[in-house]
């Protein structure tokens, strides 16, 4: 806590799964004081992922019974000297357990109350559960991922959940936080990972519009339809990907793999050949391994990385010479991003458990009821 830009920032996260936890962490990570709110249950049952939920790193944990009066009274007070509340709960639950929007900003009128859900505030599906990959599926955003004839392919939840989802409301209730400011007002932040992933694909959108994408997969510049945007198995079983666009780019390509002035070779917008294109691509990958051609391009222009798995990631030498990934009790855990000139961002890298800084909390927040909310059971200290 305390050094990055948000510096000064206190934030409450009550605490749910998935964007609303990796939100609160990228708060965390760039210097807010994080104060996760848990269920008073999960630290009376000691519940925990053996340290490894990097997403509740960099935080306080306060564990509170959100159903006794005593328990709403402390998250309120919390909230009274907080600037932004994140929730992650089906529209309606929060307003039942008496903490709503409403609720926070009769406390609170600066709050900023960032709501996390897949299909938003309103609408026939609010109500409906949901995961990543029906969000989106319904944005036409998981119909576009794929090769060519085959079914679309699930980019794990990275696009939906942490994509459309975490980083639109980080977005979203650091530019109420800044607008509060000027106006003196808090204001509810309806994030919703539908809302979030459409946004995303406003690119292709405009390529769509503009006569430059075809609403079929596999076909199209950017989504392995063009044998220059795609990846390539090379003698060893394992992949390269490349990305030569720009004919400049592309022509230095074509010099690394040793197709540099071939006769008969296709040229790279001759669309009617590209089937044997890609044929000669892949016949050059298939004589050395990954590794070897990793040698052969990088560092150059010609826009080809070999493709690592997790956790060869932690071990590329480009990777450990910018620390992109930092080792932290044992683990590795990607570092903070984005970086600034003048303020540090970092982290211990150690996740909370439910309740472990329950009095700490309280303490430091000027609550004088410590003993009976501790004793009552209202708050918990694991």
């Amino acid at each position: 806590m305390g050094k990055g830009p948000l510096s000064g920032v206190r934030v409450i996260e009550l605490a749910g799964i998935g964007p609303g936890p990796f939100a609160a962490m990228l708060l965390a990570d760039l210097g807010a004081d994080v104060i996760r709110v848990d269920r008073a249950s999960a630290a009376r049952e000691g519940r925990t992922t053996g340290g490894a939920d990097f997403t509740n790193r960099g935080k306080r944990s306060i564990a509170v019974d959100l159903k006794s009066e005593r328990g709403k009274e402390v998250v309120l007070g919390l909230v009274e000297k907080s600037d932004i509340l994140l929730e992650g709960f089906r529209p309606g639950v929060t307003e039942r357990l008496g903490l709503g929007p409403d609720d926070c900003l009769a406390r609170n009128p600066r709050i900023v109350y960032g709501r996390m859900t897949g299909w938003g505030q309103q609408g026939t599906l609010a109500q409906s559960a949901g995961h990543d990959v029906g969000y989106i599926a319904i944005t036409g955003s998981l119909h576009a991922i794929g090769r060519a004839g085959g079914p679309p392919q699930i980019p794990a939840n990275l696009l939906g959940d942490f994509a459309g989802g975490s980083m639109y409301l980080v977005v979203g209730v650091l530019a109420a936080l800044l607008e509060s400011k000027i106006s003196g007002k808090g204001q509810a932040v309806d994030a919703a990972i539908v809302d979030g992933t459409a946004h995303l694909s406003t690119f292709i959108h405009g390529f769509l519009a503009a006569g430059m994408w075809k609403d079929e997969r596999g076909v199209n510049m950017l989504d392995t339809g063009a044998p220059w945007y795609d990846v390539y198995e090379t003698a060893d079983g394992a992949h390269m990907a490349v990305g030569a666009i720009e004919p400049q780019f592309y022509a230095e390509f074509l010099r690394l793999l040793g197709l540099d002035g071939e006769e008969g070779l296709p040229g790279q917008h001759d669309q009617e050949r590209w089937p044997e294109l890609r044929e000669r691509f892949a016949a050059a990958f298939k004589t050395r391994s990954r590794d070897e051609w990793a040698k052969v391009f990088l560092p150059s222009d010609a826009c080809v990385a070999p493709v690592l798995s997790l956790k060869e990631a932690y071990e590329h030498p480009y990777n450990t010479e910018r620390e992109v990934f930092v080792e932290r009790g044992g683990h590795h855990q990607p570092a903070p991003a984005p970086r600034f000139s003048r303020s540090v961002t970092g982290t211990d890298g150690i996740p909370v458990l439910p309740g472990g800084q329950s009095r700490d909390v309280l303490t430091d927040l000027g609550f004088d009821d410590i003993d009976t909310l501790l004793s009552t059971g209202a708050v918990v200290q694991s």
